[in-house]
């Protein structure tokens, strides 16, 4: 039987495991990364969490309010960044987490507090914290606590961009605002940041507001680049923290040139497009793939 129930939901996933099973190989590795979620779930329970589950070197956990979960999270990343033997294996962990109404059931939990919380966790980068501002807002009484703004983010499901910060756990204590005020981010429509994609002789015009923009070999992109050496779904572009962003998701990888510098070999990660103009050539370095390059520019109004 399901009920309904306000929780606070949050991911944590485990960064450098991929390098750890090339390195030490899929038994060792896979002992070292359960450690490291066995410790995510004594932190949790420790400040009042469930543990839902585990899902490959991620976990789900539940928690009664905001604050168990920030200081959870906080604690998590504290522990990861100190271990003796998580440091040597070059191991951190990335941690998003979201405060809302969610469908509770024997085992799991669902509803959209339960995706906010995955897309915090997706734009969260290794020993980062991104939660909502509507998360943090309304917590008192937080001690260190400090946030700072992210800008916004797009969510599946939700017509309008929504705020959200990073948990600052770390001593630089620069740029920060504690949780215990209310979190005030620059809104979207001030900022009106452009980005213009050419490509074969189309021009596609993104604003901050829209929704990833997918790029791969399959039709049901929002561009297609129909090459052989081009992954089904290749790429995405996005704004987010104040930046375009492109992220690889192929198997042959992304090379972006930013303005004038050498062109990087993007793989199974994400770059901000920082400056004016560029290109992004799918599958294969420019010189091998002059026909499918597309030429992007960076507009502010």
């Amino acid at each position: 039987m399901s009920q309904r129930q306000p929780l606070t939901i949050l991911f944590a996933d485990v960064s450098g495991s991929t390098k750890l099973f090339e390195t030490r190989g899929d038994e060792a590795a896979r002992r070292i990364v359960a450690g490291v979620l066995h410790v995510l779930g004594e932190i949790t329970q420790r400040h009042g969490g469930r543990l839902i589950k585990t899902i490959g070197d991620e976990v789900m956990c539940t928690f009664p309010g905001a604050l168990n979960g920030l200081l959870a999270a906080t604690d998590m990343q504290k522990r990861v960044s100190t271990d003796p033997a998580f440091i040597r294996d070059n191991l951190g962990i990335r941690v998003g987490l979201h405060h809302g109404d969610t469908l509770v059931e024997e085992t799991d939990v669902y509803g959209d507090a339960v995706n906010t919380a995955a897309r915090m966790a997706s734009l969260a980068k290794r020993e980062q914290i991104v939660t909502t501002a509507s998360t943090v807002s309304g917590v008192t009484n937080t001690g260190p606590l400090r946030t700072r703004s992210l800008g916004t983010a797009r969510v599946s499901g939700k017509l309008q961009p929504i705020e959200i910060v990073d948990v600052m756990w770390q001593d630089d204590t620069s740029n920060v605002t504690t949780v215990q005020r209310v979190v005030k981010l620059v809104e979207a429509q001030q900022r009106k940041a452009r980005l213009l994609l050419r490509y074969r002789g189309q021009s596609i015009e993104l604003d901050e507001l829209a929704p990833p923009f997918s790029l791969g070999r399959e039709a049901s992109n929002n561009l297609m680049v129909d090459a052989e050496w081009v992954s089904r779904t290749h790429a995405t572009i996005e704004y987010k923290r104040g930046y375009w962003v492109i992220g690889d998701r192929s198997t042959n990888g992304t090379w972006v040139r930013l303005g004038e510098a050498d062109e990087l070999r993007l793989h199974r990660d994400e770059i901000q497009l920082r400056c004016k103009a560029g290109t992004i050539s799918l599958g294969q370095e420019t010189a091998l793939n002059p026909d499918y390059v597309l030429q992007f520019q960076c507009v502010e109004a």
